[in-house]
């Protein structure tokens, strides 16, 4: 257990998804100047970028273990690193939780619900692609969801889950929802995933 906690850089990520809920709080409702190519533009905030960090970190210690030698391991490491997934998007929404109860701010809603979502996706997308490939993808999707995910009148659309404002049912359950699927992925995945020669 202590190795795994070391090779996932378990503290890390802790710290990780802590100072992304802190850090999100302190810049507020910060904007972000993005093209939109589809539609009205919108408000995507910082806040709407930086919750990648926990799933990105997340990923940097999926990286770090060897996936041919964990997959013959005794212990099942899959699960473990499901239930990792699923303590940082519990944590982040719990962070967010206790902000939003404290602070009485709608922007630490959000930032739980996308962190929670960017890990459901995380974990998702790991065992199919691989640490560099889902890395990329995750990267990708705030700026694909802020260039063409506002409707006509300015709002987000339905898919466009990270740009929903806190009170979007829609959107906490997509992101809840990912988190699950994402989970369940991981711990069930059993192929090698796609490999990026170099």
């Amino acid at each position: 257990m202590i190795w795994w906690c070391k090779v996932r850089a378990v503290p890390v990520i802790a710290l990780a998804t802590i100072g992304t809920v802190a850090l999100g709080l302190l810049v507020g409702n910060l904007e972000l100047p993005v093209p939109v190519l589809v539609g009205q533009s919108g408000q995507f905030l910082l806040a709407h970028l930086m919750t990648l960090i926990p799933a990105v970190t997340l990923l940097y210690g999926f990286g770090r273990g060897e996936t041919r030698t964990e997959g013959i391991a005794v212990r099942d490491l899959r699960s473990w690193d499901a239930a990792l997934g699923l303590l940082v998007a519990a944590g982040g929404m719990l962070a967010a939780v206790l902000s939003h109860v404290a602070l009485s701010s709608d922007l630490a809603v959000i930032l739980g619900r996308n962190v929670a979502g960017y890990v459901g996706l995380a974990l998702l997308l790991h065992p199919v692609l691989g640490t560099r490939l889902t890395g990329a993808t995750l990267a990708a999707i705030p700026l694909v969801l802020a260039a063409s995910g506002w409707g006509p009148s300015g709002d987000a659309k339905s898919w466009a889950w990270l740009l929903h404002p806190a009170d979007s049912t829609l959107a906490m359950a997509t992101a809840l929802g990912a988190v699950c699927v994402g989970a369940t992925t991981t711990a069930f995945w059993t192929r090698p995933p796609l490999r990026i020669d170099t």
